[in-house]
């Protein structure tokens, strides 16, 4: 019989508390996720950022033993429903998806999403980009977004993105101020949304609503920085907290914050399938 694969090692005493904790008692934990670039790749295409075929088969395992398991995105939530292959699993009834940084809900029970009405100002911004990106001289391979409650622009597909993002970053942003809206930052794209909810927020009433005793947070972009805030700001409360990265070479910040680092999706999957071989019998 092969022994299981060893869980990676926090590099933070906190860290290390949190895990240790999240192992002995998960009916107390509660595990948290970004989608894309943790549970799923990033890729040219949105629509094709299928989840890591290992994360499916982890999370089945791990659910049943842990109090709540929660996605937090900037994606609307049946979007991530579908992509993940999360839709009727018997094993995930439980799992709590809220999308657009917590202003959607989806229930696993009924497969509906509950939100409110959509802020006008994105409507305004959706008509107003195509014309407004050609006036700028937006590189060929800017591609817009409609994400429903949010637009997002994404330059990684043009020649060089790092020019087209210098060029169009302060326009962006100043179009969504002027509708009433923010602009968050990302991997190659700049995200036009209602300001006032972030990943932060999300996962804060999220815990609010479960109660864990131990949390885990895994994210991979600037966005989820208010999700290391929360975390953060958990302890100090006296909830363990473990804050996980999953790591690329676009982003640095995230890893400078964690307590523990993995190599992206794969990693993500494997640290899964190894923490699900840690649960007590």
């Amino acid at each position: 019989m092969t022994s299981p694969d060893p869980l990676p090692t926090p590099t933070t005493p906190e860290g290390e508390a949190a895990l240790r904790a999240i192992v002995e008692h998960p009916e107390r934990s509660m595990l948290a996720f970004d989608f894309d670039g943790v549970l799923s790749p990033i890729v040219d295409d949105p629509e094709r950022a299928f989840a890591h075929p290992g994360v499916l088969p982890a999370l089945r395992r791990l659910a049943p033993r842990f109090q709540a398991l929660a996605i937090v995105t900037g994606r609307p939530a049946e979007v991530v429903v579908r992509l993940g292959g999360f839709t009727d699993v018997s094993e995930l009834a439980g799992l709590l998806v809220v999308g657009h940084y917590g202003e959607e809900r989806w229930d696993a029970r009924t497969g509906e999403v509950i939100a409110p009405p959509v802020a006008p100002g994105v409507e305004e911004v959706r008509r107003a980009l195509p014309d407004l990106l050609r006036r700028w001289g937006a590189p060929d391979g800017t591609r817009v977004e409609d994400k429903g409650r949010a637009v997002a622009v994404h330059v990684r597909q043009t020649a060089d993105p790092a020019a087209a993002a210098e060029l169009l970053t302060d326009r962006l942003t100043e179009l969504a101020r002027a509708h009433h809206l923010e602009a968050q930052p990302g991997r190659m794209v700049l995200e036009l949304k209602p300001g006032g909810m972030d990943k932060g927020a999300a996962l804060r009433k999220l815990a609010e609503e479960v109660g864990p005793s131990a949390l885990a947070y895994t994210g991979d972009d600037l966005g989820d920085l208010p999700a290391y805030d929360t975390v953060e700001e958990l302890r100090s409360r006296g909830v363990a907290g473990l804050k996980v990265c999953s790591g690329s070479t676009e982003v640095t910040a995230l890893a400078d914050r964690a307590d523990l680092v993995l190599d992206g999706p794969p990693g993500v999957a494997a640290f899964l399938d190894a923490l699900a071989d840690r649960m007590p019998a």
